[in-house]
This record gives structure tokens, C-alpha cells and sequence, in this order.
């Protein structure tokens, strides 16, 4: 189901809400949903931290309830720590940037309202330590962009099959569909590959390298059959380059899953989320 709105149908699940707010850059109503741990409800004084979810192209609403049930068992099991999970609403193409001509202001309504808007409404460890932002193939190209722009609102970045990360946009599925590639180009960066440049994960960890390479944990995955894989190296090597610690790692035998990649991962996964939020949560 692709999504074209601010505002999405609610999807349904273990522990999932659908919420609406008044979003004064796009003047109009946005939807998310966002994930509890049962641990929210148990304890009414303890304050959690929160990952951001940013979804891939098409449209994140099929992907809400299978990974709110992944996080879920592994909070469960005690993989992981007990934090909310905001789904935010990016549209089928939203690409996690504000739009040049303005209309689709993406960015500014996650940064500017939901972030606050989730501080403001649920019990939240409302500091940089206690937010990461994660998303896969455009989230992951999101997740990339919104994380090396604003290192200090999170203690991580997690960039899962991120694209499109190359610089002239010709990646494989672009080369692939002209078309979309040229209807994303026209309507996003308004035709004007500056703009689009402007945007990329690799300019921006250029501007901020010196805040990127303080007390932030970056990483990125990917399937080894991943048709991203080789522009994701190379935007690896070009961290690297620039002295920016992060992990870079592959997975055998995964193509572009969000799901496969995160179960493919296995401990390595967990230990990565365990690592962000280490430290206790804080009482009211």
C-alpha cells in the first residue's frame, strides 16, 4: 500500500497506537504510530527512551506491526531495553528531506514537531542520550541525512540498506525505473541535482565531521545481496575517510529485508541497542 498523505489509516497490533497532530509547516494533520513496552504500563513514574523509525519507499504502514512484534520479543527477552518506537509517516516518497518547492516541508515536521510532540505527550528520556534514529533503504537514506544534520538530538544512528546514498543519483534501482527516478528528482529536489546533493548523508557528515566524531554510535548494515551494497561501501570508506567512527556491517545471504537484515544481525543487533541506552532510565 503505497502512502500519499499526511495522514495514514491506523494499523493494528500488540501494544501499537495511532496518533494525529496539528502540524503547522505542512498546515495540516500528521499521523504515526508508535509502540509501548508493556514495562510503559507497569511502571507510571519511569521515563523511556525512543527510537525514531524511518521507512523505506512505498510506504511504512505493512512494516508496523511485524516490527513492533521484533522489538517486542526481544524487550520481552531482556535483549533488548524497553523503549518506545515512533513510526513516523514519510509518504511513498517523502525521502526524509523537506521538499525544494516547499509543499512537502518532510524534515521539518519530524525534527521540528514530532520529535517535540513525542517529548510533550509520552514519557520519554527527552535528551539526546535518550533518542536513536534507525530506518531502511530510503529510512536508512533518512535515518543517514536527519542523524549527521542534527547529531545532537541522537545517541545513534542506525543506517539499514540506506538509499540512495551515491551523489549523482543513478543508483541500480534508479537505473532500473527512470521514471520514478525522475518523478522523485521533479517533486523532492525540484529537478535541481545541487539541491539533491545538498541533502545526501555524504555532504552532510562533511559539514558536521567534528560533531559526528563526538559520543554519537553510527552504524550500518546490510544484506550482502543487497543491490545498495556497493554504494553503502563506499559511503563507508568516505566516513572513514573523514574520521568518523561507525560499524559498517554485511550479512550472508540477505537481499533488500528489512526483517532479514535485522535477524541476520542476531546478537550483534541487540548488543547495538543495549550500547545506545545503556545507561538507567530516570525517574519523574
Amino acid at each position: 500500500m503505497k502512502q500519499s498523505s499526511w495522514v495514514t489509516p491506523s494499523v493494528r497490533g500488540t501494544r501499537i497506537q495511532y496518533h494525529l497532530f496539528e502540524s503547522k509547516a505542512a498546515k495540516t494533520r500528521v499521523s504515526y504510530h508508535l509502540y509501548s513496552p508493556a514495562a510503559y504500563d507497569k511502571d507510571p513514574t519511569r521515563r523511556f527512551p525512543v527510537l525514531y523509525w524511518l521507512h523505506g519507499s512505498g510506504g511504512g504502514l505493512p512494516g508496523i506491526a511485524p516490527l513492533s512484534a521484533f522489538f517486542g520479543e526481544a524487550i520481552e527477552q531482556g535483549k533488548i531495553p524497553p523503549m518506545l518506537i515512533v513510526f513516523a509517516n514519510g509518504m511513498a516518497s517523502g525521502m526524509w528531506c523537506d521538499s525544494k518547492d516547499g509543499k512537502t516541508p518532510m524534515e521539518t515536521v519530524v525534527i521540528k514537531e514530532l520529535l517535540p510532540e513525542i517529548d510533550q505527550h509520552f514519557r520519554t528520556i527527552a535528551t539526546r542520550e535518550g533518542r536513536m534514529i534507525e530506518g531502511f533503504s530510503m529510512g536508512g537514506y533518512g535515518a543517514a541525512r536527519l542523524g549527521f544534520k542534527y547529531p545532537e538530538l541522537f545517541a545513534a544512528i542506525s543506517v539499514l540498506a540506506g538509499g540512495p546514498m551515491d551523489l549523482e543519483f543513478k543508483g541500480p534501482r534508479a537505473t532500473g525505473n527512470p521514471a520514478e527516478r525522475e518523478r522523485i528528482l521533479q517533486s523532492v529536489y525540484g529537478g535541481d541535482m545541487e539541491y539533491f546533493k545538498a541533502q545526501s548523508p555524504w555532504r552532510l557528515a562533511e559539514a558536521n565531521a567534528s560533531k559526528l566524531k563526538e559520543r554519537l554510535k553510527i552504524r550500518i548494515a546490510i544484506g550482502e545481496e543487497d543491490f545498495t551494497l556497493p554504494a553503502n561501501r563506499v559511503l563507508s570508506a568516505q566516513l572513514k575517510k573523514g574520521g568518523i567512527s561507525h560499524q559498517f556491517t554485511t550479512v550472508p545471504k540477505v537481499g533488500h529485508d528489512t526483517l532479514a537484515l535485522l535477524k541476520g544481525l542476531g546478537d550483534a543487533n541487540t548488543e547495538f541497542y543495549r550500547g545506545v541506552f545503556q545507561q538507567p532510565e530516570r525517574k519523574q
